[in-house]
């Protein structure tokens, strides 16, 4: 049986592989590792199609180290086990070169199976490279993650894919079989979503569907001979990114129907619970905040819930989540609080803290005038006084605006009396 054309295509050595510059291009940050042959244990985060596994293959064949492989979805401690057993029988042989272990969607592994590596990495027996398209933070245990380097994979560009099929025409002795011409791209683009891979096996499906030997691709061509019903929804491609977006906008506009239609698209395509949960948690803050506090609690409580309980029940506490963030005030204050603080960080750099706000642990520093003149709000009637909190080149700088929501506008009275004279509430 023939491979397939993302297969056949897939590039030995840097000088055939496809984007990804900021990691191996003439300056990227991995090239000087990867040509010394000295490379750290790594996690390789990116969308699906994007060359993490041929990154691994590469890094392996120019650094001249036995590869071994193994898939999280049908690997398990006893797989580990075996390879890193393999691996130190080989020690002293590849002094300096130790074996590269590739594991293909690492966040799958479970906590046992990903401590089960600790020891090998640890010591050096392996090179571990894991591939995930989940963030790393979220689906790496702490242990094992501060052991690696973390590289970020980005999505091709249109200029990436139509060189890949360019090369495809070119390169590739089956599709040479047949005069091809590519008289539009878009079609083609559209329904791999960015995706490499899939962008070459809907390439060589038309291809090989057309009975003649002229084959000219179009928009239309391609759209005909692709199934319309092929994916419902692809939890690890184009639909993935498109769905969740829909889901999140449904719930910021305030629309539960829009939102439990887009959670049943999810669940229905046997999307992770847990990344459902984690997206619900970040949008309690973001897009509710202050409005309404308790709408965090509710959507960590469902992330826990869910997370233990698991699919199917797990669908009835998300859909009530959803219909509760949905339906709830909305506010991006604190949202937009820390945004525009982080600007002002990074253009005003590291200014220093008053005097009257350091500590002062020691004689020495009480002396030179850490914490003197502070004053404490508890002394002072209502548990407050005016005070200057922030560094003198930034006093005066409004930050947070409250929303126009009954909660906030209960925290904007509240900032008036204390602080309408200084910030202008």
């Amino acid at each position: 049986m023939n491979k397939p054309l993302a297969e056949r295509m897939r590039p030995q050595s840097l000088e055939g592989y496809i984007g990804q510059g900021h990691l191996v291009g003439p300056n990227g940050s991995l090239t000087t590792q990867i040509k010394n042959g000295l490379i750290p244990s790594l996690i390789l985060w990116g969308p699906p199609g994007t060359g993490k596994t041929t990154l691994a293959q590469i890094i392996a064949n120019e650094s001249k180290r036995p590869f071994y492989t193994l898939s999280a979805i049908n690997s398990g401690v006893k797989e580990v086990r075996e390879v890193i057993y393999k691996a130190k029988q080989q020690d002293g042989l590849f002094t300096a070169k130790n074996p590269i272990l590739f594991i293909d969607e690492i966040h799958r592994f479970s906590k046992s199976q990903q401590d089960s590596l600790l020891l090998a990495v640890e010591k050096g027996w392996i090179t571990l490279i894991g591939a995930t398209t989940e963030n790393p933070s979220f689906e790496v245990v702490p242990a094992l993650l501060s052991r690696c380097q973390v590289y970020i994979l980005n999505s091709f560009n249109k200029e990436n894919l139509e060189h890949l099929l360019e090369k495809a025409l070119k390169e590739d002795e089956l599709i040479g079989k047949k005069e091809v011409t590519i008289k539009e791209t878009e079609a083609l683009l559209r329904l791999s979503g960015g995706d490499a891979r899939k962008l070459l096996n809907i390439f060589e499906l038309v291809i090989n569907t057309e009975e003649l030997d002229k084959v000219n691709i179009t928009n239309d061509f391609v759209l005909q001979k692709v199934q319309k019903n092929t994916v419902l929804y692809d939890k690890t491609g184009e639909q993935h990114y498109d769905i969740i977006s829909a889901f999140i906008k449904s719930i910021r506009g305030s629309d539960p129907n829009a939102a439990v239609y887009w959670l049943a698209r999810m669940i229905e395509g046997g999307e992770d619970v847990k990344f459902i949960a984690r997206r619900l948690l970040i949008l309690a803050s973001e897009d509710i905040g202050n409005a309404n506090p308790t709408a965090l609690v509710i959507a960590n409580n469902t992330f826990q819930a869910v997370t233990t309980i698991g699919y199917p029940e797990s669908r009835i506490t998300l859909s009530q989540c959803v219909i509760y963030l949905a339906t709830s005030p909305k506010s991006n204050s604190s949202y937009m609080a820390i945004k525009k603080a982080q600007q002002l960080v990074r253009q005003t750099g590291d200014l220093p803290v008053p005097l009257e706000l350091r500590n002062a642990p020691t004689k020495l520093m009480k002396e030179i005038g850490y914490g003197a003149n502070y004053k404490y709000a508890h002394d002072y009637d209502n548990n407050f006084v005016a005070h200057e909190f922030l560094p003198e080149e930034i006093s005066n700088t409004k930050l947070f605006d409250p929303g126009e929501n009954s909660r906030e506008k209960s925290i904007r009275d509240f900032l008036k009396i204390r602080w309408k004279e200084k910030y202008g509430y």
